[in-house]
């Protein structure tokens, strides 16, 4: 089964990967007891094949290692290394990597290119990041708000900053495990209307508050459990960036805006950031989880790939 968007999980196969992850980590994380040489390796003899059209320090680090740990190999194919969509057709490469391969992991600039891959690869396709979702983040920050507050069920998440992939599957998770989701941003940089319409289908299933949407940040703050932001310029996007930042101003996540969030509220946000997105006053406060959310990429990441090939 192809992890395209969180949207395509069921409740249950959501649960289901967020168990796995949290075991794995108990039984590879450095506070294991288990001797790392006679751990399980579930997936000794598979493959993956990681495509990267953009670079990323946690998508490949977390999955190079994680599927080290579980037993099998990885590959790095960088735009230098295959002639994805260049001189060999998507349809192509993805029929090649499958005799090759166990899996195929890809993080592009276009979501058409995943679904392409998806729709000719005859083993099963990873989404790491595309300009429309990134499934493998929301997983990771899920786990951090479970391993936080435990159960998350009526907590309520506030998303302050560009309407892009990372809020998507962010919103998408959040409202089946029951949380209520509020949106801040910057007018013309909402969300997807149709991923939006999928979000409040979910959270009247799963009997949370409507989305509720705004331009100000402070008013999606309010009255939140957790405040995630990401960067505001994101990789393909950088002439864009005075504009942007001038058209982002006002939300900052400082210790004003936190200020505004319920006591005891968290921060995440997915990585890199910049000074202009949160202050390094929240950033490294005890409120901010993103490392072991940054961490939670791998246990995550581990738990797709096993479950996928069904070698838990």
């Amino acid at each position: 089964k192809h992890f395209i968007s969180i949207d395509q999980l069921s409740n249950e196969e959501l649960r289901g990967l967020l168990d796995l992850s949290k075991k794995y980590r108990d039984t590879y994380g450095k506070a294991s007891t288990v001797d790392p040489i006679t751990a399980p390796k579930p997936l000794t003899g598979q493959s993956v094949s990681m495509i990267f059209q953009k670079r990323s320090t946690r998508t490949r680090v977390s999955t190079e290692t994680g599927m080290t740990l579980l037993g099998g190999q990885s590959l790095f194919l960088g735009p230098s290394d295959i002639q994805l969509g260049v001189n060999e057709s998507m349809r192509d490469t993805a029929l090649v990597l499958s005799r090759f391969n166990s899996l195929v992991l890809a993080r592009v600039f276009s979501h058409n290119d995943v679904l392409e891959l998806s729709k000719h690869a005859t083993v099963p396709v990873i989404n790491a990041l595309s300009d429309l979702h990134h499934p493998l983040q929301t997983l990771a920050d899920l786990m951090a708000l479970e391993d936080h507050f435990g159960d998350v069920k009526g907590k309520t998440l506030a998303w302050v900053g560009d309407g892009n992939n990372v809020l998507h599957d962010l919103m998408l998770g959040g409202a089946k495990l029951g949380m209520n989701i509020r949106v801040a941003t910057p007018e013309g940089y909402e969300a997807n209307e149709g991923i939006l319409e999928t979000t409040k289908k979910l959270a009247a299933e799963n009997g949370t508050e409507d989305v509720f949407l705004t331009t100000v940040a402070s008013e999606a703050v309010k009255g939140s459990d957790v405040v995630v932001t990401d960067t505001w310029v994101s990789m393909g996007q950088e002439e864009e960036y005075e504009q942007r930042v001038k058209e982002f101003d006002g939300y900052q996540v400082n210790a004003n805006l936190m200020g505004q969030a319920n006591p005891g509220a968290v921060f995440l946000h997915c990585l890199p950031r910049h000074p202009e997105e949160v202050s390094d006053e929240v950033f490294y406060s005890p409120q901010s989880l993103v490392f072991p959310e940054a961490e939670n990429r791998m246990w995550t990441v581990m738990a797709v790939m096993a479950a996928q090939l069904g070698k838990l």
